[in-house]
């Protein structure tokens, strides 16, 4: 019998908290939640120090950032699914190291496998070139990316956006590209 979504992710996080070659043991495993049938994924860096505490993705200012944009859009944190490339946090808030996402990258792959958007989410460069390496978040971000059989929408982190205004600007207005592109997501998965 073919295991449930849920029950998929609880081994998988499972099979993360018991994997002890993974680096950044000291802190927390934070491994993603929201809806597991979610038609988004959003997927960030790695957790911040609120993240490490509550053991939740994107629950600090940036979380809070991302959840009042995602009400102003008309959708709920609830609906979307939320994760990070890596799932422990760095130490001193420093950004993940290339053999951190290295090692951490076949657990992402699971859960983007369990989950099964039709469109990623990035947030910020990490997480963005993690999918497309030679993408510049700058030129790159609030467009559509074909990735496999998703589509992938590269947007800034919502850090970047709470430091400068004209990073707001762009990372409010991708959050409309991205209502368009999944309401013609299957149309555009469909094209070749």
């Amino acid at each position: 019998m073919i295991m449930d979504k849920r029950n998929q992710l609880r081994q998988l996080e499972s099979e993360i908290e018991s994997d002890k070659s993974l680096p950044l043991q000291e802190s927390n495993l934070v491994f993603g939640e929201g809806n597991i049938d979610a038609r988004v994924m959003f997927i960030g860096e790695a957790p911040g120090s609120t993240e490490d505490l509550q053991r939740r993705p994107f629950v600090g200012r940036g979380g809070q950032l991302l959840n009042k944009i995602l009400t102003e859009i008309g959708w709920k944190r609830e609906d979307v699914y939320i994760t990070n490339i890596v799932k422990r946090r760095p130490p001193d808030n420093r950004d993940p190291l290339p053999e951190e996402i290295i090692v951490y990258q076949p657990y992402l792959t699971k859960q983007i496998e369990i989950i099964n958007p039709k469109i990623i989410a990035t947030l910020g460069r990490f997480a963005m070139n993690y999918f497309i390496p030679t993408a510049k978040i700058s030129r790159d971000q609030g467009k559509i990316f074909r990735v496999g059989r998703r589509l992938m929408m590269p947007i800034y982190h919502p850090a970047a956006a709470l430091r400068a205004t004209n990073v707001m600007k762009d990372f409010k207005a991708s959050f409309s590209k991205l209502i368009k592109a999944v309401a013609k997501a299957d149309e555009l998965l469909s094209k070749q």
